[in-house]
């Protein structure tokens, strides 16, 4: 989760694709221009779900992304399912 946050902070969407489980994942992954993510929270893990909430600025101001996401472990990785 850290990992794929990092990437979206730094704009690393071919990181963020490829840590998407292949059944889920868009055939792309775009860009949101004028978003900068500024802090990750992880609120809790439990197996495979982990709950956390992002915190972002836009020029609309400030924001949060508040979601469970779940993850699968495919030889030896873990991949982004959905949230």
């Amino acid at each position: 989760m850290r990992s794929r946050y990092a990437a979206y902070a730094v704009d690393d969407r071919d990181y963020v694709f490829r840590t998407w489980h292949p059944r889920t994942r868009p055939p792309e992954v775009a860009a949101t221009p004028g978003l900068t993510w500024e802090r990750l929270e992880i609120v809790a893990c439990e197996g495979d779900v982990v709950e956390f909430v992002a915190h972002y600025r836009t020029a609309e101001g400030r924001g949060t992304m508040h979601e469970r996401s779940r993850f699968e472990r495919r030889a030896d990785r873990w991949f982004y399912v959905d949230g």
